[in-house]
């Protein structure tokens, strides 16, 4: 499979902790990376780490930033307002008359809204129950017609549930924080944070203007599922079993149980040549093992 040039340029809109893996291979590929964050602290702890950061607001910052990107990574969440790195990155690509080679921006699976356990696929009609997946449906939207508007090269991709080190059940069972909700019929997919940055790269080395793809493992469980074997693993007892109303339970966790659905990557495997390092919630858990 091909690689991106080395001559990568990676502007990433969102240093969270996507946007800095993202940023990571970008630099272990020999390219450098530049991330937005309105925290100056965050800026500061980008510069620490060796990348280049800038605010978002600032509009001459982002303007230069933009004419020496060779790629653009979205990855900041929609606003009421809509994306907040498409208001501030068009503009800025109008006023340098900037063309990076490939532009990303990564959406949700609650885009899909509820299958009831049925698969979704990227050309299925979007029924985003929630109000966070309606943002994403107008933000992938905005962007796709700004893309052909502009006659840049978008891609959207559409990631379920992020876990990596730091964030997985490991470390909720560690700290104490992990809790079991069973819900009869309820199961997604989830991906490991190594695996979506190594789909964004792919489809960089492979661009399809205006293509939709999801990200995801190779094999949709029940959540009480991954946090028994979790448990198990570590050699430690189920965490507490509490209904989805508890206080317990995140308002994120509780997002993931509104929409029940089983999520295929078949079209990023076919065109990008991507497959998962980890196609199961097992061997992710098992690499922040050690294993």
């Amino acid at each position: 499979m091909s690689s991106p040039p080395a001559s990568l340029q990676l502007l990433v809109f969102g240093g969270g902790w996507l946007g800095l893996a993202a940023a990571r291979e970008a630099v272990r590929r020999g390219g450098r990376a530049m991330l937005t964050s309105r925290d100056p602290a965050r800026r500061e702890a980008l510069a620490g780490e060796g990348f280049g950061s800038l605010d978002p607001d600032d509009a001459a910052a982002l303007d230069r930033a933009v004419a020496e990107a060779t790629a653009v990574l979205v990855t900041a969440p929609p606003e009421g307002d809509g994306c907040p790195g498409l208001k501030r990155l068009v503009p800025a690509l109008t006023r340098t008359g900037a063309y990076p080679d490939w532009i990303g921006y990564v959406s949700s699976t609650a885009a899909y809204g509820d299958r009831a356990g049925g698969w979704a696929f990227e050309d299925d009609p979007l029924n985003a129950a929630s109000l966070e997946g309606a943002r994403r449906v107008r933000a992938e939207r905005d962007w796709l017609d700004a893309g052909r508007g502009m006659g840049l090269t978008v891609q959207i991709f559409r990631l379920p549930a992020l876990y990596g080190p730091g964030r997985s059940p490991l470390d909720r069972l560690r700290d104490g924080s992990a809790r079991i909700v069973r819900k009869p019929g309820q199961i997604f997919n989830r991906i490991h944070v190594d695996d979506a940055v190594a789909g964004f790269f792919a489809s960089m080395a492979r661009p399809h203007p205006g293509r939709a793809y999801t990200l995801c493992d190779d094999e949709p469980t029940p959540a009480d599922v991954v946090m028994e074997g979790a448990a198990r693993r570590l050699n430690l007892p189920n965490p507490p079993e509490v209904s989805l109303d508890d206080p317990s339970v995140s308002d994120a966790m509780r997002r993931f149980y509104r929409d029940s659905k089983r999520l295929s990557n078949a079209r990023a495997k076919a065109e990008l040549g991507w497959r998962p390092r980890y196609p199961s919630w097992r061997e992710g858990l098992e690499a922040m093992l050690g294993g």
